[in-house]
């Protein structure tokens, strides 16, 4: 008997102390946060909580949330983007959505509850700020130009320069577009530069992909309340709501330096040309630029490096490069196409960072047979038909028709630091080895 009253003592004091901790998450910052950008977050309170599971099954992402001790519980919050759809499944209502600042890591840039960098009138909203959600992202594209608008007049009396935009927005995503599309609204000058495509990352989601799951307001559109939306529709949305607005928005150019100049004035430098703003927004998300594998044959055309519709691929030799998610899920995607082969190369021995549903899917395929494993392996060479592996140390060909390489991407920390932008707790104004000189504006 006494040793069951310990246990449920112990169990009593960790969920006492785990609810304390997640309260404390849901309180007003202290000095310290009132500084960084705030995002939602589920707080739970284990002593309403009835062990259903409901939010488990309704959340979108992975394992965020699981049950310890017969209580649901946050187990990986860096998952979470705030969807919010685990406090609409909880039926005795013990889960809130609630604001908490953002953590700072040395990637994230730092930012104003206004969303501005350490550089005045220079502003990051979306991804890139540590929220993925594309809702988050569209409200802050929105209320980042808010912001702009209510400076705009005092920033043209100070520098009455009629050749000069008012806004810059650099990236065509979720958050570029909203902020684009509520510049025009709010009467703004302002040219928007992507250099890929309209919609940005959204655009490289696998087909059909759901993108949005709960109702959001779009500038000048107005509300948009379907509950599942996928990739195409939203993209056509956006389309159609860019040449309705008479959007200036320059696909694929890139952008390669921001710098701001005595005047005060920004000079953004693209591939293309040369414009000058009082503001600028950054909307350009975290994945970077892809990285490469640097061997010969790299350059060829069937080489890729997101898969964006698996069933345009059929009776094909197909090569998948990597061991993360990405790479998985592209791989079990095209093996599931008719007639296709493929083989999935890591130059790890097995797969070490995979999600738990990923990792017992792929062993799945690989021993019935759909696909091929090849660990210790990294291609050395790619030709119009073959690709040569390095395997344990000796050189394997195979026939090959396409190859997909998800090798990770180069985020944009090194552009960020070239212009000056401090981030997290680290001021990268120091970047390959040369300091540069301070941008007008930071601390």
């Amino acid at each position: 008997m006494l040793l069951y009253v310990a246990l449920g003592l112990v169990l009593a004091l960790s969920l006492w102390r785990q609810l304390r901790a997640f309260r404390r998450r849901g309180q007003a910052p202290g000095p310290s946060e009132g500084e960084a950008p705030r995002g939602q977050h589920p707080l739970i309170d284990v002593t309403r909580c009835i062990g259903c599971a409901a939010c488990i099954d309704a959340c979108p992402e992975d394992e965020v949330l699981a049950l310890v001790g017969g209580r649901a519980t946050i187990a990986h919050g860096q998952h979470c983007i705030g969807h919010g759809l685990c406090a609409d499944a909880c039926p005795v209502g013990a889960i809130q959505i609630v604001t908490a600042a953002a953590s700072v890591t040395a990637d994230t840039p730092y930012l104003t509850p206004e969303l501005q960098t350490s550089i005045e009138n220079l502003f990051v909203v979306g991804e890139l700020g540590g929220l993925a959600l594309i809702k988050n992202a569209i409200n802050q594209g929105r209320d980042c130009v808010d912001t702009i608008a209510r400076r705009i007049a005092t920033l043209r009396a100070r520098r009455p320069t009629p050749e000069v935009l008012d806004v810059v927005v650099i990236g065509a995503g979720p958050a570029g577009l909203s902020a684009s599309l509520r510049a025009v609204e709010r009467q703004l000058t302002a040219l928007t530069c992507e250099q890929e495509d309209l919609g940005g990352t959204v655009a490289k989601y696998p087909r059909q992909k759901l993108v949005l799951t709960s109702p959001v307001e779009f500038p000048l559109v107005g509300r948009f309340d379907k509950l599942e939306v996928s990739k195409e529709a939203l993209l056509d949305f956006w389309a159609k709501a860019a040449r309705r607005a008479r959007l200036a928005v320059r696909a694929q150019e890139r952008v390669d330096h921001v710098r701001k100049d005595a005047d005060g004035i920004f000079a953004v430098e693209t591939s293309k040309g040369l414009y000058r703003a009082h503001t600028v927004i950054l909307a350009i998300g975290r994945r970077g630029t892809p990285r490469k594998l640097g061997i010969p044959g790299e350059e060829l055309r069937k080489v890729m490096y997101s898969l964006i519709d698996a069933e345009a691929y059929t009776g094909r030799h197909i090569l998948v490069v990597g061991g993360g998610d990405s790479a998985v899920e592209a791989a079990m995607g095209l093996a599931r196409q008719r007639g296709n082969h493929v083989t999935l190369s890591y130059r790890q021995a097995a797969f070490a960072r995979l999600k738990t549903r990923n990792a017992r899917r792929i062993a799945q395929c690989a021993a019935r047979g759909e696909l091929s494993l090849v660990f210790n392996s990294t291609p050395v060479e790619i030709g119009e038909d073959r690709v040569v592996l390095q395997v344990d140390g000796q050189r394997r060909t195979i026939a090959n028709d396409y190859v997909w390489v998800f090798a990770g991407g180069t985020p944009p920390t090194e552009f960020l630091g070239r212009i000056g932008v401090r981030l997290g707790a680290v001021d990268l104004t120091a970047v390959g080895g040369a300091a540069l000189p301070r941008a007008a504006g930071a601390p």
